[in-house]
């Protein structure tokens, strides 16, 4: 038996573009549910959001989203989370990296670090802040 951790994004109506660029950085297929097709429309104007959404790589990448209805809170938050993207090569989180790129803060520029050949971190332009390194063996000092 095996257990699975996907980080789930939540979004104010910008599910459907966040998961569609997603699956062009990562590769995959993509899957959307919207509360028109659950059946659960409580806001005309929302029909067609995003109430389940994933992206799901043949590399293991995946990720959900949904669109918050209006009458729930959000806020995006400041620091509430970040996605660690770890790859095994400099080579492939660098594609990655250069692929999220588009119109992002970054954060930390990638490069060597203390504790991986390759480490970075931007906000990309929905607001989610991704870690990214080569996974490397860490000795503590």
């Amino acid at each position: 038996m095996s257990v699975n951790a996907v980080t789930h994004l939540n979004f104010r109506g910008d599910a459907r573009e966040a998961l569609t660029f997603y699956q062009s950085v990562f590769g995959g297929d993509v899957a959307m549910v919207t509360y028109k097709d659950a059946g659960n429309v409580q806001e005309p104007s929302e029909a067609d959001q995003v109430m389940w959404g994933q992206v799901a790589a043949g590399s293991g990448f995946r990720v959900m989203a949904c669109d918050v209805p209006s009458r729930l809170p959000w806020n995006r938050g400041e620091n509430a989370f970040f996605v660690s993207l770890r790859g095994e090569t400099t080579g492939e989180v660098t594609a990655y990296w250069e692929k999220l790129s588009g119109g992002p803060t970054v954060l930390q520029p990638l490069g060597p670090a203390q504790w991986a050949p390759v480490y970075g971190m931007l906000t990309d332009r929905f607001g989610v802040t991704w870690v990214v390194d080569v996974v490397s063996e860490y000795e503590a000092s």
